[in-house]
């Protein structure tokens, strides 16, 4: 399969990366901002598999023109596109009353414009029978426990929820599934940012392998669905 997995420099990215790259039928292009971490997940990959397929792709995608640098590039690999995980995300942990207009621009840029972005130019590359899956997390789930210095965060995650309601009723008709997974806790930098010092019941590797299973057959049991995968919050 055709993948890309947006995120990739470190946490849960950075993992499935790797666990998709076990199989050397998979195809995979690694976005992140990060070129030196993208450099070290890719040889990680090779040590494991030799025949790894991975790209590393260094790009800002809330600053991108994803037609002129993104699509260019998928095009260069792929024939067609399988998989699209849309993991980049950002967290700020502050009191309401000291978030900036900035911090709330840059938020929201970055986890749920740059999945807009990113359906939108890559639609002409999207197979038929392909999966979306946009993670979330359990603080952007409807009823779910909601933690003081996390409002941006969760009210972002949860419109990506919404989002991709209403992107798997436009993809439909394209043979393009969509769904999202509200992840709990999982031992990434994040998390730490989130709750410092807390320890989570899984790791990214964990996590990743669940990741991967789903992005493959997911979405032949599911489309346009909100999934929580939780065993915690925290």
């Amino acid at each position: 399969m055709n993948i890309i997995v947006t995120g990739a420099s470190k946490g849960l990215g950075f993992a499935t990366v790797k666990a998709f790259a076990e199989d050397t039928d998979h195809q995979i292009i690694a976005v992140s901002r990060n070129r030196k971490l993208l450099d070290q997940l890719k040889n990680e990959c090779l040590e494991k598999n030799p025949q790894a397929k991975v790209f590393p792709l260094a790009l800002d995608l809330v600053s991108s023109d994803l037609l002129m640098e993104l699509l260019p590039f998928v095009r260069q690999h792929f024939q067609s596109l399988d998989i699209l995980i849309n993991n980049a995300g950002l967290l700020i942990n502050e009191p309401v009353t000291e978030l900036s207009d900035a911090d709330f621009d840059r938020i929201f840029d970055t986890n749920v414009k740059t999945v807009f972005k990113l359906v939108r130019d890559l639609k002409p590359v999207f197979s038929k029978g392909s999966h979306i899956v946009n993670i979330s997390s359990m603080g952007g789930f409807q009823g779910s426990v909601k933690f003081p210095g996390l409002s941006l965060y969760s009210a972002s995650k949860g419109a990506l929820a919404v989002f991709t309601e209403c992107l798997a009723e436009e993809l439909k008709a394209f043979g393009i599934s969509v769904n999202c997974l509200a992840i709990g806790a999982v031992q990434t930098e994040m998390l730490q940012e989130a709750f410092p010092g807390y320890k989570a019941p899984l790791n990214p590797d964990q996590m990743a392998g669940y990741l991967k299973e789903f992005a493959q057959t997911g979405h032949h049991y599911f489309n346009g669905k909100i999934l929580p995968v939780s065993l915690s919050t925290p």
